[in-house]
């Protein structure tokens, strides 16, 4: 039988949003959301909305310029940004020992995004309904849990992306 590691909110570790400092290629993350909305504004050439994204504080505002991206294209963007995730994901557990030990944790589970309203990086179910904990009745496709889960194994496994 399948486990799982639920989580949902900026208090778990495992959400985009969690603070969490790190670097990737010599410029600063504050959470893995901000590096995000950064490399979507870089992939549809948006300099100037990715600069904005560089210089917002909060993972809200990240996320608001984000929706704001020129030229998007949805099929470049879900070709890319789970690899996007992955990245921001490693340089934050493993720039950061005491959230790597919280994921390293999980093993044996898959980790799920139990967000009620997101059917894309979440499964679409809050915690508490009965549904979360079976993978056919999930109302999402739990992206960011995947791609958690993914990053853990690789971690134990001594490889990544």
């Amino acid at each position: 039988m399948e486990r799982f590691t639920f989580f949902y909110r900026t208090e778990s570790p495992f959400s985009q949003w969690h603070p969490a400092d790190f670097e990737i290629g010599g410029v600063h993350y504050n959470c893995a959301e901000q590096y995000m909305m950064y490399r979507k504004a870089v992939l549809f050439g948006d300099e100037e909305t990715a600069g904005k994204i560089l210089t917002a504080l909060t993972p809200r505002e990240q996320k608001e310029l984000g929706r704001r991206v020129r030229g998007f294209d949805k099929n470049q963007w879900e070709a890319q940004c789970r690899q996007f995730v992955y990245e921001a994901n490693h340089a934050k557990f493993t720039q950061n020992p005491q959230l790597l030990e919280i994921l390293l944790a999980t093993k044996g589970t898959t980790l799920v995004e139990a967000s009620p309203t997101d059917r894309i990086w979440g499964v679409g179910l809050e915690e508490s309904d009965p549904r979360i904990r079976n993978r056919a009745t999930w109302r999402g496709t739990n992206w960011l849990g995947e791609m958690l889960t993914k990053l853990r194994e690789d971690l134990l496994a001594g490889s990544s992306q």
